[in-house]
């Protein structure tokens, strides 16, 4: 019965969330920022939760995605759907060339490989001025309006209407990664993090298992880096920077790895701790940092862990009560 409490928490959770954040948050502003990265923290969360790698890589898809959605925008006049397609497809190829080297390494070497990689993509994007901006970014990004078969075009001018479209592709990814998580496939990601020796002696194919899970990753989180950018405007060096690698990672590590709700709550949690935070003291992440590692050593499967843990804990003296 436990068991079936949790899955069902587990799948209700975040749409049920989708539908408050709009009540419980300041603006619908800040409602599509924490929808764009809780996506990116999905993507994060199949690598570190469900595969067992830290990758310090994810702001090189969430970047590619945002100023390739921009490019194709700004200089191809692209509409929505093509400009989040290629952002996608941009991410993924980036994803699959860092994981192709990546994945040769394992533990320490993997993480400083990813990490030389975030750089060395930060550095391209800063020298390539005539296609990203470079200090100045890429500027005018249009938000096009939403076109249905050609016949219906809908605005998403409005922040409402913006927030809508966000949370629909976020639920279309959240339940996309449900399936695939509860495929053989994902139980076989979950055997290489838990052992990926013993899974190899099985005769799983570890390193083709490790650079889906990165394709997958980064068709995610390009896809969320090419919503952020119509929904800003614009594509900076902040977007592709190692920043934001750790930004997605301590958010994935907030809400609790290994877990697709606490994709959208670490999200929730960091972004309006941040946004909160930053108008009271300007070294406001060195308090996040404090919080992550009280976090990480009270509840270690995150603030949803925590929330699954006290759900345990109240069905466990429940069941103490009948028995008496």
């Amino acid at each position: 019965m436990e068991s079936r409490l949790m899955r069902i928490a587990n799948r209700t959770a975040a749409p049920l969330l989708l539908l408050l954040l709009p009540f419980i948050l300041p603006s619908y502003s800040q409602a599509n920022e924490v929808l764009i990265f809780a996506i990116a923290v999905l993507g994060c969360n199949l690598l570190l939760g469900y595969t067992g790698l830290l990758s310090f890589g994810q702001g090189i898809f969430f970047g590619m995605g945002a100023y390739a959605a921009g490019y194709a925008g700004t200089h191809w006049g692209a509409g929505l759907f093509s400009m989040l397609l290629i952002g996608a497809l941009v991410g993924t190829a980036a994803a699959v060339l860092v994981g192709f080297f990546s994945i040769r390494q394992r533990g320490v070497y993997f993480v400083m490989l990813t990490l030389a990689f975030a750089q060395l993509f930060y550095f391209l994007a800063y020298s390539f001025r005539d296609i990203t901006g470079g200090d100045n970014g890429m500027t005018d990004i249009p938000r096009p309006p939403l076109s249905l078969f050609g016949v219906v075009d809908i605005s998403l001018s409005q922040s409402s209407s913006f927030y809508v479209f966000s949370a629909v592709l976020f639920l279309l990814a959240f339940f996309a990664l449900q399936r695939i998580i509860g495929s053989p496939f994902g139980s076989t990601l979950v055997a290489i993090r838990e052992n990926e020796i013993r899974a190899a002696a099985v005769g799983y194919n570890v390193r083709g298992f490790k650079l889906a899970a990165f394709a997958f990753s980064g068709l995610l989180t390009g896809l969320a880096g090419a919503l952020y950018a119509p929904f800003l405007g614009i594509a900076t060096l902040t977007t592709i920077d190692v920043t934001m690698s750790q930004t997605i990672l301590i958010m994935t590590l907030i809400g609790g790895g290994g877990s697709l709700a606490g994709s959208l709550v670490g999200a929730l949690f960091y972004v309006v701790l941040s946004s909160w935070l930053s108008t009271i003291w300007p070294r406001w992440p060195m308090l996040i940092g404090f919080l992550l590692v009280f976090i990480s050593m009270s509840t270690p499967g995150g603030l949803w862990g925590g929330v699954q843990q006290a759900l345990k804990s109240w069905r466990v003296s429940r069941r103490t009560e009948h028995a008496q």
